[in-house]
């Protein structure tokens, strides 16, 4: 993807009108502004940055993203803007801030099989990439989760302003599902929006527990190794089953709250009216 940086400092992008291609690239927007909403309820996002991203099936490197500028806590599946391989937008209206493409652009380039990329700051997670050495410690079942499938770049480099900077992190991340960034926040994947937000709560809620504990100053009991990949094969085992599960129900709630959140007709009316 060979994008312009504005003056500003994001990714200027020309407002387009396309209709939306397919349903499955109908239901990812739901999929992703539904993640964004809950995200943004947990306390996961700040201000209008970090970002969200998906590939839709079938849709040939496409990739959905949220724009610039818009609060997570309104994004609507019509809000997300639909970008081809190349980086053009052929959906949606806006402007994709800088870090957001690189960051994800690379990471998609780099591991087509993270069909979701989400990035955050959320706070208990962000807190360990500000321990020197911190790590996650296999301490608490909700940890197993994730047991040998985190990176960690222990090297904060600045801003993500240049494809360089997303192929450090690529790079960083490797074959892992997980990354965190030093001194900044994580950056969670997974073969579906479903998959990657579960992922996401409980990273957060693992987090939280195991700095409450350290908080207290006393060991760890950390768990034997071939306990916790036994316990993270178990939790694979029914992964797709116990996410999908999980949000389904959160997006039945955000229905019940907003019943036309999801209305494609509208969607596609306020496309037009652009």
């Amino acid at each position: 993807m060979d994008w312009q940086i504005a003056p500003s400092g994001r990714m200027s992008v020309v407002p387009q009108t396309a209709e939306f291609r397919a349903d499955t690239v109908w239901n990812a927007r739901v999929d992703l502004a539904a993640a964004l909403r809950w995200a943004s309820r947990l306390g996961f996002g700040e201000g209008v940055c970090n970002h969200f991203s998906v590939m839709p099936p079938g849709g040939g490197g496409h990739c959905l993203i949220n724009p610039f500028g818009r609060h997570w806590a309104e994004m609507r599946p019509g809000d997300l803007l639909l970008l081809d391989d190349g980086g053009a937008v052929i959906d949606g209206s806006g402007e994709v801030e800088a870090t957001a493409f690189h960051i994800h652009s690379r990471l998609h380039r780099h591991r087509p099989d993270a069909v979701a990329v989400l990035h955050t700051h959320m706070p208990h997670a962000t807190a360990l990439t500000m321990i020197d050495g911190g790590r996650l410690e296999p301490s608490h079942q909700s940890a197993l989760r994730f047991y040998g499938v985190i990176a960690y770049d222990d090297h904060y480099n600045g801003l993500a302003l240049d494809a360089g900077e997303g192929d450090r992190l690529a790079a960083a991340m490797g074959e892992a599902r997980i990354l965190f960034m030093a001194n900044h926040g994580v950056i969670v994947t997974g073969p579906s929006v479903a998959e990657a937000f579960d992922a996401l709560y409980y990273l957060e809620r693992a987090c939280q527990v195991h700095l409450l504990a350290l908080s207290t100053g006393r060991p760890l009991r950390v768990i034997p190794e071939d306990v916790a990949k036994r316990t993270r094969a178990q939790f694979d085992q029914d992964a797709r089953l116990y996410a999908s599960a999980h949000f389904e129900a959160l997006k039945r709630m955000l229905k019940a709250e907003t019943p036309d959140f999801d209305d494609r007709s509208a969607a596609m009316e306020s496309v037009k009216a652009v």
